[in-house]
């Protein structure tokens, strides 16, 4: 017989599991012969034919055939089946094609083993221990166990090599699940394959108890956000609906008269903001009405740059402006009085008796502090008869204020200069005029902010000022008729040993000189009350008018003695 050439090599060599080079001539038919030394002569040992070929990723690819070796020998190691399985027996077929009897498999020459696509495995890999896939599979196929060599496959078989479903052996897995390790199955495939033992019905249980975990988690999360949002919803609004806000009716009637509210209704109307510009700069301070022909009291230091030829703008509380003049001013009272013209509805502000203050009256103080307009500030008379001086900004002492002062502890700034201060009744009781900074009492425009130490002026002062003012065009100062020695360090006012230009320092037949005072006098008190400094002599004596009579303790070479006297009058011009 001669021998077929070999295949898949470049002369058709095949190259079997040891690596050798063995086949036969495929035949027509897709079948080949070969000589079986374990065959009685005359016997059909034709095998019918074997499908192998590659494994492909489309199932309806044909399969390749090869014939099977030739070689003595090696079809009988091929046909022996694993020693785990029983023989296998398969029919020999007739002349016809039909089998008439069962050949034991050991006996049948087996086809050609099929050409594997890569080098012998030299690790055995698992589960074969022979070379590895013929094929690349699809991730969902797996090798499964095939027949036997030799084993009739009726037609329809997957070829050898081809992915069979692995049937699950009855008893338990050798090894634990590593036993059944399918290193060609999909992640999982195992035990779904496997339909699962102890450990996975665990590590179900497990998962479906972290489900359950897992859902009551998100449900409580759920609750407590709807929770926490109702009750903010019940919080702030008092319920999930619309909201509606109780309000109780307009009927709370006017305030008490002698509350804040009622004084400053009644008081801001007579008030008035002032802007001033001049020569030297320009101001801002308040003032209110003193009648209905336009007459408006305020600080000299406010207006004083309006007598340079500046001019007055008037704002009243209910926004209406006016242009104002200059009708007169006095430095030593810082007291000035402006008129507007042509201008009605004015309402004047009342006058108190500053005389019946006592030290802690309630008070309120209304005003432009930085020119907010119609601020108003409360707080109460700290104390009364407070001798301070204010201005000396020129230098020769014509801007100096003497002021026998109110003080208050209600809040005035820079802008409220002018302004009234007034009691429970509405009554203007006094000007605000000054508070403290830094060094002493300064007047409100030299000053960055109240700390609580406000002066005003005693309204009592102020009317007399301001009725000469309108009267006369200025004001007139009572005197004594001497020359202080302001530069005396001892306790008392001393008198000067000459007045200015070289006069004498007592004026001859002024009052003074008619109670016997005489150069080098020191006036301890006035009117039983000790005075410190020649400043606080003058403060008293202009807190009256003239004509008034004042009671002075005068001490001479060490002794002490009491004189009355009638106060004069001077020209402050």
């Amino acid at each position: 017989m001669d021998k077929a050439k070999p295949t898949g090599t470049p002369d058709g060599t095949v190259p079997d599991a040891t690596g050798d080079s063995h086949g036969t001539a495929a035949q027509p038919g897709g079948s080949s012969t070969a000589p079986d030394a374990s065959t009685s002569p005359g016997t059909d040992t034709t095998t019918p034919p074997r499908p192998v070929g590659l494994t492909k990723a489309d199932p309806a690819a044909e399969p390749l055939e090869t014939a099977a070796p030739t070689v003595p020998g090696q079809a009988e190691e091929a046909a022996v089946p694993p020693a785990t399985e029983p023989p296998a027996t398969v029919p020999a077929p007739r002349a016809g094609g039909a089998p008439d009897a069962v050949v034991p498999a050991q006996q049948q020459a087996p086809a050609e083993r099929p050409r594997p696509l890569h080098a012998p495995d030299p690790y055995s890999t698992p589960p074969y221990g022979e070379p590895g896939p013929w094929a690349p599979a699809p991730p969902v196929q797996r090798p499964v166990p095939t027949p036997a060599h030799g084993t009739y496959l009726p037609p329809g078989t997957p070829a050898h090599g081809t992915p069979v479903p692995l049937v699950p052996e009855a008893g338990p897995a050798q090894g634990g699940e590593w036993g059944r390790y399918d290193p060609w199955a999909a992640p999982g495939a195992l035990v779904a394959e496997s339909g699962g033992g102890p450990g996975e019905r665990r590590r179900e249980r497990r998962a479906g108890r972290g489900r359950l975990v897992g859902a009551a988690l998100v449900l409580a999360l759920v609750a407590g956000a709807v929770g926490g949002y109702v009750g903010m919803r019940l919080e702030r609004h008092g319920g999930l609906g619309t909201v509606e806000l109780e309000q109780t009716s307009g009927q709370a009637g006017e305030r008490a008269p002698d509350s804040v509210a009622g004084i400053a209704a009644r008081t801001l109307p007579g008030v008035v903001t002032l802007h001033v510009s001049g020569g030297d700069g320009g101001a801002l301070g308040t003032g209110f009405v003193l009648d209905g022909r336009g007459h408006i009291l305020t600080n000299q230091h406010v207006v004083e740059s309006a007598s340079d030829g500046g001019s007055i703008r008037v704002t009243f509380n209910g926004g209406e402006t006016a242009r104002a003049r200059l009708v007169g001013g006095d430095p030593g009272y810082d007291l000035a009085v402006v008129k507007v013209s042509g201008v009605s509805g004015l309402t004047p502000l009342p006058l108190g008796d500053s005389d019946d203050v006592r030290v802690g009256d309630p008070v309120v103080a209304i005003g432009a502090p930085f020119d907010l307009a119609n601020t108003v500030t409360s707080g109460i008379i700290s104390a009364k008869e407070r001798p301070i001086t204010a201005g000396g900004e020129k230098g020769d002492g014509t801007d100096i204020s003497y002021v026998d002062a109110l003080q208050t502890d209600a809040p005035i700034n820079p802008g409220n200069s002018g302004g009234p201060l007034v009691d429970e009744r509405a009554r203007v009781i006094g000007i605000n005029s000054a508070i403290h900074a830094a060094g002493g009492p300064a007047r409100q425009d030299d000053s960055a902010g109240s700390v609580g130490l406000g002066f005003a002026i005693p309204v009592n002062q102020a009317k007399r000022v301001a009725e000469e003012l309108i009267n006369h065009g200025r004001a007139t100062h009572p005197v004594i008729g001497v020359t202080l020695d302001m530069g005396y360090e001892g306790e008392g006012a001393k008198v000067g040993g000459e007045a200015a230009g070289g006069g004498p320092a007592v004026t001859p037949g002024g009052p003074a000189d008619r109670t016997d005072i005489a150069a080098g006098d020191v006036i301890t008190e006035v009117d039983g009350v000790p005075v410190a400094s020649g400043e606080e002599l003058i403060i008293k004596i202009r807190s009256h008018r003239p004509g008034d009579r004042l009671a002075l303790t005068v001490e001479r070479d060490g002794e002490s003695r009491r004189v009355t006297l009638e106060l004069g009058s001077s020209d402050p011009s």
